[in-house]
């Protein structure tokens, strides 16, 4: 089935390549729930879907595009609809942004089906891409820092170094020690087994305290929480969510596509006479995040750990199909994750390390180029400083069309950037999120 012979591989090599992958990503089955129970989302309803999500776009990856890559909610996704999207003053629950997850997760299927998901992709300039991608980060990180308390609020200055003294926050230091220390010795699983490590400190400190069994059931509190796309999509134009999907959509778009990209590359598995199995595996995180949504978590992408799987032999979807049932398996283990998302500091430092990697592709951005660099600096600046992915996009869309036309190089600008900066601009003054 999954034609081990002609990608050279064995059952063997598949699936401790598949334990690899899932070891390096295992991380994200207990920072999804806890970031997502900032938004109010039960935190079984959180981590069962997020189980879910994975299921539905692992298991399409892996029995429809044959390829050895996982599918999982997104870091930096996560974060921006529990600290940006969901908000009370705005009167924005977290069901009616699951409202806008679903309905990019259903736009996301219909690009897939046809070629302006690859005529996106080239649209947008490097750019921006590169930019998103380290504001992003930085946000990531900052959520990781103050979750920590190692940045608290500070009337003067806003933000400002925390009590370096308390528990916490020596905890937290000494479980990013430790997941550096794993990330430079190069060691598969660097953020999980530094989440571990981290829990036994802190049990052993008696700041963790496992919360009766630690095995049950899968459950869903909430069961559905979107179910019929018509309520969806009437949510969305009711609230005005236009921005929310577009941000959705714009940033799972590439960094899926860039994420399958590079990994099928590593594995040599990019073939011309593979468009349609190629085509098909693009639709794995639209259905994730289709799914996902309806059972409560943030939108899925293709995950980069992947890469730590194709290193360790994974050719084929049978590495994928492994991940998906060790997800499973995970499922059964919602009250130990409870009883770990009460310690800020044992997921806070996979969120500061996440962050670092994102941030890399800041080398990529052309700084000697003030056109290209001014940009990319709204966009890398207003996302942690405004604590909204959406808003760093649209100042970036908006502003490089503007300067490229300054600049007397308009026709190195495609159309579709214009009409996404004429878009966000309306969207800023008239119908700010």
């Amino acid at each position: 089935m999954f034609k081990l012979k002609d990608a050279n591989t064995s059952v063997r090599t598949e699936i401790i390549a598949g334990f690899t992958t899932f070891l390096t990503m295992a991380y994200i089955i207990i920072v999804n729930p806890i970031i997502l129970s900032d938004a109010g989302v039960p935190f079984h309803q959180a981590f069962t879907a997020t189980i879910i999500a994975t299921l539905a776009g692992t298991l399409f990856m892996a029995l429809f595009g044959n390829y050895p890559i996982a599918i999982a909610p997104g870091m930096g996704m996560n974060a921006y609809f529990a600290y940006s999207v969901v908000s009370k003053a705005h009167g924005i629950s977290y069901q009616l942004a699951f409202s806008a997850v679903f309905v990019t997760g259903i736009l996301f299927v219909i690009l897939s089906l046809t070629k302006f998901r690859t005529h996106l992709i080239e649209a947008i300039p490097n750019t921006l891409k590169h930019a998103i991608s380290v504001g992003i980060g930085l946000f990531i990180a900052f959520i990781g820092l103050r979750l920590s308390h190692i940045i608290v609020a500070n009337p003067s200055n806003l933000v400002g170094l925390g009590d370096l003294h308390s528990k916490e926050v020596i905890l937290t230091l000494v479980g990013l020690a430790i997941t550096v220390i794993l990330f430079a010795l190069n060691v598969n699983g660097a953020l999980f087994f530094g989440m571990v490590s981290t829990a036994i400190i802190a049990g052993l400190t008696g700041q963790l305290h496992i919360k009766g069994s630690i095995f049950s059931l899968p459950s869903l509190p909430e069961k559905i929480i979107v179910a019929n796309p018509i309520t969806a999509v009437s949510d969305v134009v009711h609230y005005g969510l236009y921005s929310v999907v577009f941000s959705f959509l714009l940033v799972t778009i590439f960094d899926t596509t860039g994420t399958f990209l590079g990994v099928a590359s590593q594995a040599g598995l990019l073939n011309k006479k593979d468009e349609k199995r190629t085509g098909r595996a693009m639709l794995s995180d639209s259905i994730g995040t289709t799914i996902g949504a309806m059972f409560g978590t943030s939108p899925t992408t293709a995950y980069i750990e992947s890469s730590a799987g194709v290193a360790a032999g994974g050719r084929t979807g049978l590495t994928a199909l492994v991940v998906a049932l060790l997800f499973v398996f995970a499922a059964f283990f919602s009250p130990l994750v409870n009883s770990l998302s009460d310690v800020a500091a044992i997921t806070s430092p996979s969120l500061i390390v996440v962050g670092c990697l994102m941030i890399g592709s800041v080398r990529h951005i052309e700084w000697d180029n003030f056109e290209e660099a001014f940009p990319a600096f709204l966009v890398v600046i207003t996302m942690p400083l405004t604590s909204s992915i959406a808003t760093g996009i649209a100042l970036g869309f908006i502003t490089y069309p503007l300067l490229k036309v300054i600049k007397g190089k308009a026709k190195e600008v495609k159309p579709v950037i214009y009409l996404f900066g004429i878009l966000f601009l309306i969207q800023l003054v008239f119908f700010p999120h």
